[in-house]
């Protein structure tokens, strides 16, 4: 392969992963290819995007990133197929639902969810479990709201008991 041509898929390797804030890093060659295509039908389907990389020049377009992958160059070994998301949990969902029939494959090799590096086959249960930015901010929101939600419940309950008190108390004035 040709420096300019190298040079063009480092660029568009790194363009790629720019707009992304979730990658995994697996192992997928055992993978026959009606397997293979299975993973990648269910990769669409789940809205992440589905690569098969060279090492060398995913590492090329980690170092020219503006982002720190530099924990993920450990496991840039064997073959790389690079699953690129922006929720955090997706990939590993898909990794885990596809292996259900009883497979090992796809292997993740590492994963970079939003500035933290995760590294082994040992992180992918805690990755399956991680919240979404959205799922984080919605659990907020309800937790803000459940106090107020309560304040105003106690309030109308008690309007009802004050009017039921005070309507009596005039009744008993007669």
């Amino acid at each position: 392969m040709k420096k300019e041509d190298k040079a063009l898929l480092i660029d568009k390797i790194k363009d790629t992963l720019s707009q992304y804030s979730v990658v995994y890093l697996t192992e997928t060659t055992a993978l026959n290819a009606e397997r293979t295509v299975d993973l990648r039908r269910a990769a669409f389907k789940a809205g992440i995007k589905m690569m098969v990389v060279k090492n060398t020049l995913l590492k090329k377009a980690m170092e020219q990133s503006d982002v720190d992958y530099s924990g993920l160059y450990g496991s840039l070994a064997g073959s790389t197929t690079l699953l690129l998301c922006n929720t955090g949990n997706a990939p590993a969902r898909l990794i885990k639902d596809f292996r259900k029939k009883k497979e090992t494959i796809p292997a993740l090799k590492a994963a970079y969810v939003e500035e933290t590096v995760f590294v082994g086959e040992e992180n992918l249960e805690a990755l399956c479990h991680l919240k979404s930015k959205n799922e984080l901010i919605a659990d907020v929101v309800a937790l803000l709201q459940s106090p107020a939600k309560n304040v105003i419940s106690a309030l109308q309950s008690g309007g009802g008991k004050i009017h039921g008190i005070l309507e009596t108390l005039s009744k008993k004035e007669d």
